[in-house]
């Protein structure tokens, strides 16, 4: 069994394609309505849907504290060249590369409150 897809909601849907497409080079394939859904494919295939919060039928519009999708790269200068990007674009991370939890790495919160991790193996 392989893992197909990850559906994420948000209250803007534009602005969270933006920036998975500018930050992590997903690449929109569709989009519809007026920004209702979009569809984003990384260089490994991975498929990532961003919603609206409007599809959320039971009113949730938050994600757990602990949720988050991560980003693991080969090296530390990886990471640290990805942060010094982010943090040129305008983007806030929560702190600077460090070691963590058996890796080396940081958190940043994407448009929509999406909490996500870069980092590599120690």
């Amino acid at each position: 069994m392989k893992l197909n897809h990850i559906n994420l909601t948000v209250t803007n849907v534009k602005e969270t394609v933006q920036f998975f497409e500018q930050y992590f080079h997903f690449k929109c394939t569709e989009v519809k309505g007026d920004h209702a859904l979009a569809v984003l494919y990384g260089a490994d295939g991975f498929c990532m849907v961003i919603t609206t919060n409007a599809f959320n039928r039971l009113g949730n519009n938050r994600f757990p504290d602990a949720f988050h999708v991560g980003f693991v790269v080969d090296s530390a200068e990886i990471v640290d060249q990805k942060y010094q990007e982010l943090i040129a674009g305008g983007e806030v991370a929560e702190h600077t590369p460090r070691n963590m939890h058996g890796s080396y790495g940081f958190y940043l919160h994407a448009p929509g409150n999406i909490l996500v991790e870069v980092s590599c193996p120690n």
